[in-house]
């Protein structure tokens, strides 16, 4: 991938990191997705809730007070997602999944990846040190061929196209722009941070089966969305950043005042039995 200058001036050596994590009827993998993060390390954590039918916000709100809870206004992981990055305060924002197929104890090694001089951290299941209890046949071959058309089309060299535990500095948002709803969104940020010319690190992450409850993934419907998007974004320039125009309208649920959640997360935590 191209080498180039940082956007701005960053807080390479203490800074402040946002973890984003789409929910929708997580409540008992929760407990679990939590003993993993590294709240020592971390200055807030955001739980993007589709509107779940179980006690997912009572059971995070339970294992962290300090969690903040953001409700998207429309439904799908990239909508989740963007609520979520539109949200976030911190210097860098982590994206991670609720159900527990990715491993929240990974997150130092994306951040340090970050600070070593990379504008996007992108995690990637095969590669030395990684790999995947969880993708099936049908899609591990459906994410290379994806993955070799991205390759082929925008001149990368990615080892992972369809995988969602990724970082960035959050100034990299006006590059991204998310724009979609669905479970294209990994593919949609991985082109349009390549066409703009970031500099991307991949860091090898082990993939974990999900814990409880069915996936939302159906990789015919989704695979098919991904093609689109690949496609799509060969004909329109995102290259130049949006500082604005992509946020999504959202609700978030009453939390801690500032000094309270800094306070919150700085304050060692009860421990969660799995």
């Amino acid at each position: 991938m191209p080498i180039v200058k940082a956007r701005k001036s960053r807080a390479r050596v203490h800074p402040s990191v946002s973890v984003v994590m789409p929910t929708l009827n997580e409540a008992a993998n929760l407990p679990h997705v939590f003993s993993r993060i590294p709240f020592e390390d971390i200055h807030e954590v955001i739980i993007v809730d589709g509107h779940s039918s179980d006690d997912t916000v009572a059971m995070a709100r339970s294992l962290h007070p300090a969690v903040r809870v953001v409700l998207q206004d429309r439904k799908g992981k990239g909508n989740a997602l963007a609520c979520g990055f539109a949200a976030a305060r911190g210097d860098i924002i982590v994206m991670i999944d609720g159900d527990g197929s990715t491993d929240p104890a990974e997150i130092p090694r994306y951040v340090d990846a970050l600070k070593a001089g990379a504008d996007f951290a992108k995690g990637s299941r095969f590669m030395d040190g990684a790999g995947s209890s969880d993708i099936t046949p049908l899609r591990d071959w459906g994410n290379r061929f994806l993955n070799r058309a991205v390759n082929t089309l925008y001149g990368t060299h990615y080892t992972d196209l369809c995988y969602g535990y990724n970082a960035f500095w959050s100034d990299v948002l006006s590059h991204m722009q998310i724009t979609c709803d669905g479970f294209e969104v990994e593919t949609l940020i991985n082109v349009r941070v390549a066409k703009a010319g970031l500099t991307i690190t991949e860091v090898p992450s082990i993939e974990r089966e999900r814990l409880h409850g069915e996936s939302k993934l159906r990789p015919m419907r989704d695979g098919s969305r991904v093609l689109r998007t690949i496609l799509r974004e060969r004909l329109i320039d995102t290259r130049e950043p949006v500082e604005g125009g992509w946020q999504p309208a959202f609700r978030e649920l009453g939390e801690l005042p500032c000094e309270d959640a800094s306070r919150a997360f700085a304050e060692p935590r009860a421990q969660v039995s799995v």
